[in-house]
């Protein structure tokens, strides 16, 4: 009843930007948090920052300063703006939404599809 979809990803040379994009849709009622996520080989899925359906941010130390996250609600649709990129913050990055449908009890999980963001030294 939602699926989430996610843009903006590619190669970028270090000190650089990108902005990514994930669209909730489907039978959608409500939804409450948004986040991102990334994983990168041999390492951990990790959260990387999450807004609240009122606003407040929070963020990984790592990407503190450097990312911006956001939502609009009226589009249904969270960013992450990616600024000073570093090689380390290579890896496939995931939106993620706790929403309500028609057909859910309450609030569920819904992840992306992913998208890859690689940033060269």
């Amino acid at each position: 009843q939602v699926q989430l979809v996610e843009s903006g990803g590619g190669l970028v040379q270090a000190g650089g930007s990108l902005r990514l994009s994930c669209a909730a849709s489907g039978s959608i009622l409500s939804i409450g948090v948004m986040g991102w996520y990334r994983q990168a080989p041999g390492k951990q899925r990790e959260l990387v920052a999450f807004i609240s359906s009122g606003g407040s941010t929070n963020y990984a130390d790592s990407v503190k300063g450097r990312f911006t996250i956001s939502r609009d609600n009226a589009k249904n649709t969270v960013y992450l703006q990616m600024n000073s990129l570093k090689p380390e913050d290579t890896a496939v990055y995931y939106c993620n939404v706790a929403a309500t449908s028609v057909l859910t009890l309450g609030f569920g999980s819904y992840w992306g599809q992913g998208t890859q963001v690689t940033v060269s030294s």
